[in-house]
């Protein structure tokens, strides 16, 4: 099942808004046939599993992370594919909570006489496919705020610069969480701050560029900005107030932008709620969010951040640099967002912590 999961995790940021699955078969101590969701979402890991296994998935015992899925869509269902094959058990690893499948899977698995395992690994399949969870649940995608700080969490000295706070490995590493997920956002104040390309620059990683998003409630993204400029080949979406000028939507729709249009929030910002509920509903599981400080400030403040990803680098810039998330009114440590870190990676000399919201 580990195995599995690490084929699963080859799929994240390419398949949504499909889950990322990984399936193994196994006979007589063997493994005859592995597979994983394909880009867009098909074909299914347990399709690409049974074609690679042939006539030995016959009797074998298929790992899946993931319940097969028991409806059909544009692929046939796979939980038939793997009754039909003749397996002979099933280890899976996680309910699907799609309630298009929600156990159905595992029930056609049974009655054909094929003995089901369930549980393995679940809470690492979980976190694993925490995004797809988040769409299914609550209809939104999973919020993860990157930031690089120093050790006294700044961003910038108080002149503003900021490149680079932290070193080669990190910023690798940070373009790999965008190749990971569906879409990476980033607030107006940074898209005309810094002209970003918001796009994964690691060789061969390229096509995994996530979409592009910018929380811009008054419409002030330059048409000559490089998200703009390159909006036909690597998407890029806008997310402004239902109020915004529609002659300027047009003109940026014109260019190749989709513009998504929402109700006023706080602020210039559209609704930040009703923007994850767009993106969910247009099939994005994962959302990167980041910068700046501002809008990172906004999404703790509402309880929108599911996931930290936070580089830290052996440096200090003293109480007036600028820190990574702005005031939003925090006054009694109970009522400050809780998070509890789930893994520490090393970024030689910088450290990656990642981090879960404490519900």
């Amino acid at each position: 099942m580990t195995a599995a999961l690490g084929l699963a995790r080859r799929g994240l940021g390419t398949v949504w808004p499909n889950p990322a699955v990984g399936c193994i078969l196994v006979r007589e101590g063997r493994v005859v046939g592995r597979g994983w969701t394909q880009r867009g979402g098909r074909p299914h890991a347990e399709s690409e599993a049974l074609a690679r296994a042939g006539a030995e998935a016959s009797g074998a015992t298929a790992y899946v992370s993931l319940e097969p899925c028991s409806h059909h869509g544009k692929t046939p269902p796979c939980a038939e594919a793997l009754v039909a094959a003749g397996i002979r058990r099933a280890v899976i690893a996680l309910k699907d909570p799609d309630p298009r499948v929600a156990g159905r899977g595992i029930a056609r698995l049974e009655a054909a006489g094929i003995e089901v395992a369930l549980g393995l690994l679940g809470e690492e399949a979980a976190e694993l496919n925490a995004g797809f969870l988040s769409l299914m649940r609550n209809g939104r995608p999973l919020v993860c705020w990157k930031t690089a700080t120093t050790l006294d969490g700044k961003i910038a000295t108080r002149t503003g610069e900021s490149r680079w706070i932290t070193g080669e490995l990190a910023r690798a590493r940070a373009h790999l969480l965008r190749a990971a997920s569906d879409a990476v956002a980033v607030g107006i104040g940074t898209a005309l701050a810094d002209d970003p390309e918001l796009t994964c620059r690691l060789t061969g990683l390229e096509p995994a560029s996530p979409v592009r998003v910018v929380i811009d409630g008054r419409l002030r993204l330059a048409l000559t900005s490089r998200l703009v400029a390159t909006a036909r080949e690597t998407p890029s979406w806008l997310i402004t107030r239902s109020d915004a000028a529609e002659e300027r939507c047009q003109v940026l729709r014109d260019a190749g932008v989709e513009v998504i249009a929402v109700e006023p929030g706080e602020g210039d910002r559209p609704d930040l709620a009703a923007a994850l509920a767009e993106l969910g509903k247009r099939g994005i599981t994962r959302l990167l969010l980041e910068g700046g400080s501002q809008l990172a400030a906004a999404f703790l403040r509402e309880g929108l951040v599911d996931r930290i990803a936070w580089f830290r680098a052996g440096r200090i810039f003293g109480g007036d640099g600028l820190p990574t998330a702005a005031a939003f009114g925090v006054e009694h440590i109970a009522a400050a967002p809780a998070f509890r870190r789930l893994a520490q990676i090393s970024c030689d000399p910088d450290t990656l912590d990642y981090y879960a919201r404490v519900d």
